[in-house]
């Protein structure tokens, strides 16, 4: 059986993950292709806990490295106990957001860097990384807008001030620049059903689909 493969998708806060993994799943189910979804940080119940621990209260909580280190407990188990078997089993797996996220945040967003998180990467989880990521691009005014438009109450990450997430999406439109191979942008401020359309294109083009 053909080894499954993993997509995640990216991008600010407000940008439409959930919403176009859902829509992702439907078109790629209609092609045939086996789906399970996930999310970051969670997808088992160890690292749902974290998600807890990490999202929850107010920003500072902890230090940033803590973050990090969190993050990627968090990651080790999602992907020790179910990415990799879905993986194996030749199901494809769609993550609201992975290793990139670390990547923005904490290197970009908080001045952590980009050696210390590879570094923490490599000491996690080795060398694996997505087959493709979609990294759905927004500028924090718009993902402030659609943060007040939800009425909700925000978490600890939702918080922070513009200036961070200004960075957060320098750092993701930085790490598709220098991973093209990887990694699609699609504007997020498209239409929901343009966004799936630009984004199942580029899913197709890219790993071939049935």
């Amino acid at each position: 059986m053909p080894r499954g493969r993993l997509i995640t998708l990216e991008g600010g806060e407000g940008a439409g993950k959930s919403t176009q993994i859902r829509a992702l799943g439907a078109a790629l189910n209609a092609r045939g292709i086996a789906v399970t979804t996930t999310r970051e940080p969670g997808g088992t119940p160890q690292a749902e806990t974290i998600r807890g621990l990490l999202l929850d209260g107010e920003p500072g909580t902890f230090d940033t490295i803590t973050q990090a280190l969190l993050h990627y407990a968090a990651r080790r188990e999602h992907l020790r106990q179910t990415i990799l078997p879905a993986l194996e089993e030749g199901t494809w797996v769609l993550s609201d957001r992975f290793s990139d996220s670390t990547m923005a945040y904490q290197g970009y967003g908080a001045g952590l860097g980009r050696d210390l998180i590879d570094a923490l990467h490599s000491i996690a989880i080795g060398t694996f990384k997505p087959d493709m990521t979609v990294i759905l691009d927004l500028t924090a005014d718009q993902s402030q807008a659609r943060l007040e438009g939800r009425g909700e109450d925000r978490n600890a990450y939702e918080k922070l001030d513009q200036a961070f997430h200004d960075r957060v999406r320098a750092g993701f439109l930085d790490i598709a620049r220098r991973e093209p191979d990887r990694c699609v942008v699609v504007d997020a401020t498209l239409p929901e059903a343009a966004v799936t359309a630009a984004a199942f294109e580029a899913i197709e083009d890219r790993l071939g689909l049935p």
